[in-house]
């Protein structure tokens, strides 16, 4: 079959041919086109074609832009005189993803493809319309030689003040036509001219062979100690910002997402700087761990419960999964340039992020063992996929990849951990259960009111803990330190003195000090003498002298307090607001129910809302093998059918002049043997005017002296008056 088009092109490839540019361009079967004309169609659109550009690497494109500086139809020795010996290898791609196709003459581009890569290709100019002699370059004055080394590599365009003045230099150019005048500032050089001055080459730097990857080599053990200590990390900080929340649910912004004092304040708790909290709110709201409930608030969801239960090497591989193929982007929060842009906001999604990912963890797993300079990798990674539409993020997005990648774990020490080659790899068992530290069951109680954890804490220890002491320093063991405050948080979560006491004697290894125990003992007396409950609100105290130093604190100075009974004071504050304001001024109100019962017990504040996980903005996914085998046989059917309507059309257009005439008799003979076999008729019909007109039916069934069938024409089921019926004729 002669090639003369793109779309000739198509129809002439073998299945393994569709499935392999189906592969290569995923978006080509999304939606499935209903005929290969559909896909040439789709696959020259200007935006499926910026998709594929993006995905050929530097020296591919260069011989792209090799091909779109030539005229069609092109030679393949045309094309490596212009580039390199090694574009015989690039021009099967080309080929293989239809960004060129072979017609019967040579090899011709599809519709707007020089319009995607621009009409200046490699900065070179149009073709010349004159005939030009190059040997009289040769001659050129030394004006004219400083201006054609400017242009030479481009842009091709240059500025002039007059172009009827415009200097020897010029006019010399101009005259030869070396030089060609746009309008009356501006002149360009001619792409003939530019690839002489070039030597026959296209590219000043032809990049044939990627840039290597420079860097300090490190020990598979040495990065798989650090990395373990990492995901455990990871892991930690995961619940702790939780929890942290369910205790102190930060409010979201109106636009969305969290504020700026929030971010702060869950990085000091966590102990880390604001990058890396907005990269844990992230990743826990990626996971559905926390959301932004019905009254603005951020909470931890009940999954967050759920996922406590689960494996650690489990609750891992689900969060690295979710940050691998997300669009959002927690590096952009505090960037200098996107000072609006919040964590959980709605404005961090970037298309290649998912992208950019994968293409680093690749290259970490074809440079294993090696913790890369951060030049060298970059130079490397934009060789493999220079991004064309959104080039200066690109930076960024590898950067902060490679910092994301050490803090989960996926990376130690800079260089691929052997969890993070399991889990790019998709092992089944990534041994992180294996080698966590196993979580312990005991604390060491010092002389100064701290306790030490050697290691990760049992879930229940470690939640109880939180409730009555504040993490004070983390590591390879962590820090916690008790004070008035945390032991009073923790009577709030229903804890009694003597409980809380207990719990350390049980716990702790080391005895517990005596200062300490006098701390809890005073605490605990304190606590509860002071109620608050609703009136609004009000105050309750068994020792009137208290509410008395109350009334006159500086500190409540403004405040709806009124004493109504010695022992009573009312409050137009809600009742939360009221405990809030006391404790800040140093007092330990506890709260109580309508019928005078303390209302302190352990409180999990968890969204009623079910987890939202954020949409994935970003390229469309390769599809599957079932999925590519279903597109191939729909769009081979509609091909068929296709053929198949095309010469009905044609039998319908020669019918024209002749309508079928045949008998009443003849009809309902013909049309009853037609209905049975439900095969195509060519009809006759005459409507309401008289005239007759030509149709193409499928007849369906026949009654009370008409036929009911589908027309071709508008594919409609139509009812036909017989009587009307001129003739019946078989397709």
């Amino acid at each position: 079959m002669e090639t003369r088009s793109f779309t000739d092109y198509l129809r002439g490839l073998d299945d393994a041919a569709l499935l392999r540019l189906f592969v290569l361009r995923p978006d080509l079967t999304s939606p499935v086109p209903p005929e290969v004309a559909s896909l040439a169609v789709r696959a020259s659109s200007p935006p499926s074609l910026a998709r594929a550009i993006d995905s050929l690497n530097e020296w591919q494109y260069q011989v792209l832009e090799a091909c779109a500086a030539l005229n069609e139809p092109l030679t393949e020795k045309e094309i490596i005189a212009l580039t390199d010996s090694s574009a015989k290898i690039v021009i099967p791609h080309l080929l293989e993803i239809a960004l060129i196709y072979k017609s019967s003459d040579g090899y011709r581009l599809p519709n707007s493809l020089r319009e995607v890569i621009g009409h200046e290709p490699a900065g070179l100019g149009p073709a010349s319309m004159a005939k030009l002699s190059m040997k009289k370059l040769d001659e050129a004055p030394e004006a004219a030689e400083k201006i054609l080394q400017r242009l030479v590599w481009g842009p091709p365009r240059g500025s002039v003040g007059d172009i009827r003045n415009p200097g020897p230099g010029i006019a010399w150019l101009l005259k030869e036509n070396f030089l060609v005048p746009l309008d009356q500032r501006t002149v360009i050089l001619p792409r003939e001219v530019a690839l002489h001055l070039r030597g026959g080459k296209i590219h000043k730097d032809p990049q044939p062979n990627p840039p290597i990857v420079t860097g300090k080599k490190v020990e598979r053990p040495a990065a798989d100690r650090a990395a373990i200590a990492n995901i455990s990390t990871v892991l930690r900080w995961c619940e702790e910002i939780l929890n942290f929340w369910s205790e102190e649910p930060p409010s979201a912004l109106r636009a969305g997402g969290l504020g700026v004092r929030d971010l702060k304040s869950a990085a000091q708790h966590l102990g880390v700087d604001e990058d890396c909290a907005a990269f844990i709110s992230e990743l826990v709201f990626l996971g559905g761990l926390a959301v932004i409930d019905g009254d603005d608030r951020v909470l931890p969801t009940h999954a967050f419960d759920l996922w406590l239960t689960q494996n650690p090497e489990v609750r891992w591989r689900s969060l690295v999964s979710l940050w691998l193929i997300t669009s959002r982007v927690s590096g952009l929060v505090g960037r200098g340039d996107s000072k609006h842009i919040a964590a959980l906001g709605p404005e961090l999604d970037r298309v290649n992020a998912a992208t950019t990912r994968k293409l680093v963890l690749e290259t970490l797993l074809t440079h294993a063992n090696l913790s890369a300079e951060i030049d060298s990798f970059l130079a490397y990674i934009k060789w493999r996929a220079p991004s064309r539409r959104n080039p200066g993020l690109q930076s960024e997005l590898v950067a902060w990849t490679i910092r994301e990648s050490e803090w989960l774990g996926i990376t130690g020490q800079g260089a691929l951990s052997t969890y993070g080659a399991a889990f790019i790899l998709q092992e089944e068992n990534l041994g992180v259960a294996q080698d966590l530290p196993k979580p312990v069951d005991h604390i060491l109680i010092q002389s100064d009111n701290t306790a030490i954890a050697p290691g990760p804490l049992e879930i229940e220890i470690a939640r109880v803990l939180d409730s009555i002491a504040d993490i004070e320093s983390r590591g390879g063991a962590t820090v916690y330190r008790f004070s008035e405050t945390s032991i009073r948080r923790g009577l709030d979560h229903g804890k009694t003195g003597e409980e809380i006491k207990e719990f350390l004697r049980k716990t702790s290894k080391t005895p517990m000090p005596q200062p300490l125990e006098y701390l809890i003992t005073d605490v605990s007396k304190r606590h509860g003498r002071l109620r608050v409950g609703n009136t609004t609100s009000y105050l309750r105290c068994e020792d009137p002298a208290l509410l008395t130093q109350i009334l006159s604190d500086k500190k409540l100075d403004g405040l709806p307090f009124r004493r109504i009974a010695p022992e009573v004071l009312v409050c137009d504050l809600e009742a939360t607001d009221a405990i809030s304001a006391l404790r800040a001024a140093g007092y330990m109100p506890a709260a109580e129910s309508t019928s005078g019962i303390l209302l302190n017990g352990v409180r999990l504040n968890r969204a009623k809302s079910k987890p939202r996980p954020p949409r994935i903005i970003g390229e469309i996914e390769s599809p599957s093998e079932e999925s590519l085998a279903g597109a191939l046989r729909a769009l081979r059917a509609g091909e068929r059918s296709s053929k198949k309507q095309s010469s009905l059309r044609e039998i319908a257009s020669n019918a024209l002049t002749a309508l079928p005439r045949t008998t009443a008799n003849e009809t309902l003979e013909i049309l009853n043997k037609y209905v049975k076999e439900q095969r195509t008729l060519s009809i006759g019909y005459a409507d309401n005017n008289g005239s007759a007109t030509h149709r193409i039916i499928d007849p369906l069934s026949i009654s009370a002296g008409s036929l009911i069938a589908r027309d071709h024409g508008t594919g409609e089921v139509q009812t036909f008056r017989i009587p009307r019926i001129t003739g019946v004729a078989p397709l």
